[in-house]
């Protein structure tokens, strides 16, 4: 059962990645390209700042209400800060 969610959830985020980069380099995006990416870029970005910003030996638990917390928190700093580096508006907002 958990090969095929492992299947399922990584087919999806292949196939939800956009067809023209292979790699997105978050260190370069701003705050105001993050806000305007669409919303299932968004997602799939805060999927990964989640991953990024938890503590290494945490349980592989995925707390969509942290998410949905911390996606608000990065909206609103984003949108007071649009130049902003997105890392560093998730550095602020994610490790708190």
């Amino acid at each position: 059962m958990k090969y095929l969610l492992t299947l399922s959830a990584a087919a999806m985020l292949w196939t939800a990645a956009p067809a023209r980069a292979e790699q997105l380099d978050l260190s370069t995006i701003k705050c105001k390209e993050f806000v305007n990416s669409g919303k299932e870029n968004i997602g799939l970005i805060l999927m990964w700042l989640e991953g990024f910003y938890s503590d290494q030996d945490a349980k592989p638990i995925v707390d969509f209400d942290k998410m949905a917390s911390d996606g608000q928190k990065l909206g609103e700093y984003c949108g007071k800060n649009p130049d902003h580096s997105l890392i560093t508006a998730a550095g602020d907002v994610m490790d708190k």
